[in-house]
């Protein structure tokens, strides 16, 4: 099969007066589509590296015509707007040309944090209880308020369709209405984009991660960040600052997560009902937090359905090592779940 891998490098991502230091922290460097080039060359394919841009000097458009892909392995966040990832998804299918991951709908989901949640809270799966700000001096939830008019419980405020754990970090916990307000005007004024404001859940941080597509997934091992090992600075938050470590002796995790039996199997079915919930296709991973304050109750943060490819220490390639399965067996099993959903097996054989 002809395999066109299509991604958004740091390197290659525009430049404007004002930006945020960490504005493309979610896009890739080379060595991401790099080794899934490899792979896939390795599985005997014709693979090939496109920058993921219609604009000059890509053009992906006309790259696209001229490569005749019988598929793309889409790893694309793109720049700009809202459901910026759902982008490339959409030339991809206006084009005619099938593709991995999810379609338009769950990508663009899934960026909006706030709208996942609402979709979450409509199938009876537990979410944080949460408020969309896009002005810092809105009125609050009654339900986020106690009696005297303050917080009920600290509250974690974050860009609302960002990745990486852009702007999260021990700040983003407030207790106080005062604190609240001037973090999310904080937020507001370097972001441009409304600000989520949900209830911080004190306890362990765990992903599940999964390939397939219902009924027939298959689940990594549950990865657990060992939040004790950074240390107060970090407040037992999943910081920017961890996501975009460059060597993975400086990350610190279990894997797999020291979870009852009960546990996991309660895990993955959160997991694969948010899959199923926010319409998603081939891969995801799913991040929870388990309340220390209520015996470990798990509640669903958000769903990544482009997880992090990275072979040295991405989440999952993380999970899927500890399942067995080398970076070549789990970009493979993820070509093979599209080919299915997409009936190319004939293609792939031939």
């Amino acid at each position: 099969m002809r395999i066109a891998v299509l991604a958004n490098l740091k390197t290659n991502a525009p430049k404007y007066e004002g930006m945020p230091a960490d504005r493309w922290d979610d896009l890739d460097s080379p060595r991401t589509p790099d080794a899934i080039v490899g792979v896939l060359q390795r599985m005997g394919h014709d693979a090939v590296f496109f920058e993921a841009s219609i604009l000059p000097p890509f053009n992906l458009i006309d790259r696209l015509r001229e490569y005749k892909p019988d598929l793309c392995f889409n790893i694309a966040e793109s720049h700009f707007g809202d459901a910026r990832e759902a982008q490339i998804p959409a030339i991809l299918e206006m084009l005619q040309i099938p593709y991995t991951g999810s379609r338009m709908l769950g990508l663009a989901l899934a960026l909006d944090k706030a709208m996942t949640k609402r979709v979450l809270k409509t199938h009876g799966l537990p979410t944080p209880e949460f408020q969309l700000f896009e002005s810092a001096d809105a009125p609050i939830n009654i339900e986020l308020l106690n009696e005297d008019g303050e917080l009920r419980y600290p509250l974690f405020v974050k860009p609302n369709a960002e990745g990486t754990s852009m702007g999260a970090n021990a700040d983003s916990i407030v207790r106080t209405v005062a604190e609240l307000r001037t973090r999310v005007a904080s937020h507001l004024s370097r972001y441009n984009q409304p600000i989520l404001v949900e209830r911080f859940i004190a306890g362990r941080e765990v992903m599940v991660g999964l390939v397939g597509n219902l009924p027939n997934v298959t689940f990594m091992p549950i990865l657990e960040l060992d939040h004790a090992a950074y240390g107060e600075n970090h407040s037992g938050v999943y910081t920017n600052e961890m996501k975009t470590i460059s060597s993975l002796d400086e990350y610190r995790y279990h894997c797999p997560a020291p979870l009852s039996d009960a546990q996991v199997q309660e895990l993955q079915r959160l997991a694969a009902e948010t899959f199923r919930a926010t319409n998603c296709y081939d891969v995801s991973r799913i991040d929870f937090r388990l309340d220390a304050n209520d015996n470990d109750k798990p509640h669903i943060l958000e769903i990544n359905p482009l997880p992090g490819l990275n072979p040295g220490y991405s989440d999952l390639c993380l999970q899927a090592l500890a399942k067995g399965w080398e970076h070549d067996r789990l970009v493979g099993a993820i070509v093979e779940a599209a080919l299915d959903r997409h009936h190319l097996r004939q293609i792939a054989m031939a």
